[in-house]
């Protein structure tokens, strides 16, 4: 009988975790390292992903802390040639601009796209290419509920999920005969500092709680599942799809309970 335990074992796989400073990257390269995964955590925030790093130390694991602008090519590039191949990237870097499409400037549009968009193909690519020549891979990419669904203020930022999507697609087409899978994780409302904002206004947060079948936000923890099993041997028949972590919203999207007999 096969050892269904070990297919979620990854001891000896490196894994590169991109926005592991906070939020649902923090919780996914703790998630990583307790599964047996020597983890790269990465940021922007180089103190952060240090942060990170310490509290994974002090657990026991294999862990480095490292810089990069995923903004910036040539920042990925060094990246991916510093900490040398590895089995699995995780990616959650993303900004999201909420204003009406009309009112959306040029620089705000700019910078939604190339956070979101333009950097995660830079890390898509250079990443990618090391996979492929290796032979292995898992490939994961935060997209989201607005990728399927969306409401006023949140175009650009839908735009670009739904992009991350196709990318996704395309490339796993493209790497998976050479042993590289690539799927996407998309979320409905977890608490990070992303949505922090909303928190703020306690009716906005409520009516977000309410579209879902839990009424209730997810944590970053709650989404780390997700993260095992596409970075493992779980998934190994798994490629080019989207893995909805989010209580049944777009399960129940503009729903409308009638007064039926009893």
């Amino acid at each position: 009988m096969i050892d269904y335990r070990s297919l979620f074992d990854l001891t000896g796989r490196k894994a590169l975790v991109v926005g592991a400073g906070s939020g649902i990257g923090q919780a996914s390269a703790e998630g990583l390292a307790n599964f047996g995964a020597h983890v790269f955590c990465a940021d922007v925030r180089l103190d952060a992903a240090e942060d990170t790093a310490k509290n994974i130390q002090t657990a026991g694991y294999q862990v480095e802390a490292h810089h990069v602008d995923i903004t910036q090519s040539d920042s990925v590039r060094a990246l991916v040639e510093r900490i040398g191949p590895v089995d699995i990237l995780v990616a959650t870097p993303s900004i999201n601009v909420r204003k009406p499409l009309l009112n959306i400037t040029d620089d705000e549009f700019d910078r939604v796209v190339n956070l979101n968009l333009r950097g995660t193909f830079f890390l898509l690519r250079e990443v990618g290419k090391v996979m492929a020549e290796q032979g292995r891979g898992s490939i994961i990419v935060f997209s989201s509920i607005r990728s399927l669904v969306v409401e006023p203020g949140q175009g650009v930022y839908a735009a670009t999920k739904a992009g991350v999507v196709q990318m996704l697609r395309a490339l796993a087409a493209e790497l998976g005969p050479k042993g590289v899978r690539a799927n996407a994780i998309a979320p409905g409302v977890v608490e990070t500092p992303l949505t922090e904002q909303i928190k703020q206004h306690p009716d906005w947060y409520r009516a977000y709680a309410e579209r879902n079948v839990f009424k209730r936000w997810a944590q970053p923890h709650e989404i780390v599942g997700a993260v095992i099993y596409l970075a493992s041997d779980a998934s190994s028949y798994v490629t080019g799809t989207v893995l909805f972590v989010d209580a049944g919203w777009t399960a129940i999207d503009g729903r409308f309970e009638p007064p039926l007999p009893e």
